[in-house]
């Protein structure tokens, strides 16, 4: 009988996948730098029993209708919206992810992405390579303390929580928006709910971590940036569209906002042009939320683990409820 046959569109950790290679056939998109394209992975997926897949992948109706014996799509990350649920819930096809392994990685990042916007790590950086430094002063470089000040963390999930855990420890006023109040997080980490309207108006950081979904598709417009105060400083490590890129940039160069820490953007990757990039208050990074070596090793197997067991008949770890 001819083995089940899974295909991983990115190259990943050749002794993690190595348990898979014992039982199935397994082949590998081995570009690192580049997306599998789309008309390769179309034909993948006609005799594939399960795909590792990644966010960079649109794995929408058109490709599952392409799939005659796919029981599963493993993605390798928490969020799951390039994936049509409908659609692979419509032929039976399990869709799984991989939550709980980089909460604290990623918060790490987002915290560490805050505080490098607010004290202009960047711009210090280049100052000091390209030779600038001529002497110390009073306010070279000077920026903004992280201590003491209000945090808004719009999407309070696991994520936000571990943010939220870092903020104390700088002895921050922690404000929360979510579509539901997490009593145990207020007790526990001393948060406050918040309405978004005010969240936005008092908060000298706004943190998004929210889903991407229809009603927070742009949520952070030019209305937004406007109420909020002109020294606060915007932080995004959720979802690139959450965010409009053209109002974001007018805010910030008409000093509606302070500035501006990016690890996502509404089309990735983004080229040296992107207007954004030109503006010396803005931090971009390359959608590395959750990349440590540790964590992304745990997401692979976690992934490995999932196609393994539902290949053989077996519950996966971390089915994605599709309602």
């Amino acid at each position: 009988m001819e083995k089940p046959y899974v295909y991983i569109t990115r190259k990943l950790t050749e002794h993690i996948i190595a348990p898979l290679r014992e039982q199935f056939h397994v082949e590998m998109w081995m570009e690192e730098e580049q997306s599998v394209p789309r008309d390769i992975l179309l034909a993948e997926v006609k005799r594939a029993d399960a795909l590792i897949t990644m966010l960079s992948d649109k794995i929408d109706e058109e490709l599952l209708n392409e799939s005659s014996s796919l029981k599963v799509v493993a993605n390798l990350a928490v969020g799951f919206d390039n994936i049509d649920l409908k659609a692979a819930s419509n032929k039976g096809i399990m869709v799984c992810n991989t939550p709980d392994v980089l909460t604290d990685t990623t918060a790490d990042l987002t915290f560490a992405l805050l505080m490098a916007t607010a004290r202009r790590f960047p711009e210090a950086m280049e100052l000091v390579k390209h030779g600038e430094w001529k002497s110390w002063s009073p306010l070279l470089m000077a920026g903004h303390d992280v201590h003491h000040k209000t945090i808004g963390i719009v999407g309070m999930g696991a994520i936000g929580e571990a943010v939220a855990k870092r903020a104390k420890g700088f002895d921050m006023e922690i404000l929360y928006y979510n579509r539901n109040k997490k009593p145990q997080a207020e007790e526990q980490l001393g948060v406050k709910y918040c309405d978004f309207q005010d969240l936005i108006k008092t908060a000298d950081f706004i943190v998004c971590l929210t889903p991407l979904t229809p009603e927070t598709y742009h949520l952070f417009d030019r209305a937004t940036f406007r109420k909020m105060k002109n020294t606060a400083i915007f932080i995004n490590a959720a979802r690139g569209p959450v965010v409009k890129e053209g109002d974001l940039f007018e805010a910030l160069v008409e000093k509606e906002i302070a500035g501006a820490g990016l690890d996502v953007f509404e089309v990735e990757p983004i080229g040296a042009d992107h207007p954004l990039l030109s503006l010396n208050n803005v931090v971009a990074l390359p959608h590395i939320g959750s990349s440590s070596i540790e964590t992304r090793e745990t997401m692979m197997k976690l992934c490995v683990e999932n196609v393994e067991r539902v290949l053989t008949g077996k519950e996966p770890r971390t089915k994605v409820k599709i309602h």
